[in-house]
């Protein structure tokens, strides 16, 4: 890929960051379940100066929130460059289109295509899915409304096409994992600029899949931003390395959440003070933060990751400690 200036496909600030070569930094951010702006605004605050563009879910775990494009609209407000996610769960290839030619128009240049999770773990169980296309499909479709100028069906645009820095999603550690490097080649060949991962704690096995990517020659094709996220208590990383498909989370990891809270080892959670309750909490989050810095260096090392996205939703005040413990601030100036 180009770093002339006039080779940009879109010239977003993230776009311009992975061009440059520096180690770039997403986020995320997950709409509120109501149509309240302030949460929007707020939430946007705590991520400006600490993130080169931010993720806006698109009905994460398949829950109704703001849409991605509205939410987006107001991050872009707040002088924060959105990344809107699109799901094929939800709409067909017209309505998927149609969306993207909004968007475009309200200035948005960053896009992740995903599948969607199903509905059925969502607070609507029984509504009507669509997946009319696959992630992989709708990364093809978007490339050639940006680059060829024409719709899903052939017909061309009447005026200004839809072009986005196209994003795709990676899941190293899933089932089956020796197809995960091949997926993801898929994906780069269809058109996706750029990868964010599943959330990585087991770095050592991370590497392996990485060296896989490597000698497919994936990485000299798109930028690869690894998955990380802050855990806020031993339950939590166990939880996720017991019942989340596709996530890895080592034993020390666990440790080292569960020696965070030694000093109230012992104790059930009925028998401690409210305030002794804050302090555990608080030393486990700290704790979490950590090894979410510390994992941050050592995927740094790694040939071929151009960046993390930090997946915080709804903790976006640990997203600043960890950029900054990361050696990740100040974040490069736009040029």
């Amino acid at each position: 890929m180009s770093s002339k200036d006039n080779d940009y496909l879109v010239g977003s600030r993230l776009e311009k960051v992975l061009r440059a070569g520096h180690f770039a930094v997403t986020g995320e951010l997950g709409p509120p379940q109501s149509a309240d702006p302030e949460v929007i605004r707020e939430k946007a605050a705590l991520l400006k100066g600490y993130v080169d563009a931010v993720n806006i879910t698109d009905n994460q775990t398949a829950i109704v929130r703001m849409s991605s494009i509205g939410a987006g609209t107001l991050v872009l407000q707040e002088g924060l460059e959105p990344v809107i996610q699109m799901t094929c769960r939800d709409r067909n290839r017209l309505a998927i289109q149609s969306d993207l030619l909004g968007a475009h128009a309200l200035g948005m240049r960053n896009l992740l295509c995903l599948t969607g999770d199903h509905q059925i773990f969502g607070n609507h169980p029984t509504a009507k899915n669509v997946y009319d296309m696959d992630s992989l499909q709708m990364v093809q479709m978007v490339a050639d409304m940006r680059d060829k100028g024409i719709f899903q069906s052939g017909d061309e645009f009447k005026g200004t096409p839809a072009s986005f820095l196209i994003g795709a999603a990676a899941a190293p550690f899933a089932d089956p994992i020796e197809f995960r490097p091949l997926r993801l080649a898929k994906k780069v060949k269809a058109g996706a600029n750029f990868i964010q991962t599943q959330l990585v704690y087991d770095v050592k096995e991370f590497s392996k899949y990485m060296k896989k990517v490597r000698d497919l020659d994936t990485h000299k094709e798109t930028f690869i931003l690894a998955g990380v996220g802050p855990l806020k208590s031993p339950g939590m990383a166990r939880y996720m390395k017991n019942n989340v498909p596709g996530i890895l989370v080592p034993d020390e990891v666990i440790e080292r959440m569960n020696k965070a809270g030694n000093k109230w080892a012992g104790k059930k959670a009925a028998d401690l003070s409210s305030e002794e309750k804050k302090a555990r909490s608080k030393a486990w989050k700290e704790e979490g933060i950590q090894i979410c810095i510390d994992l941050i260096k050592k995927i740094k090392k790694i040939d071929g990751v151009a960046g993390v996205h930090i997946m915080a939703i709804e903790w976006e005040e640990a997203v600043k400690p960890i950029v900054e413990g990361a050696g990740l601030y100040p974040r490069p100036e736009e040029k």
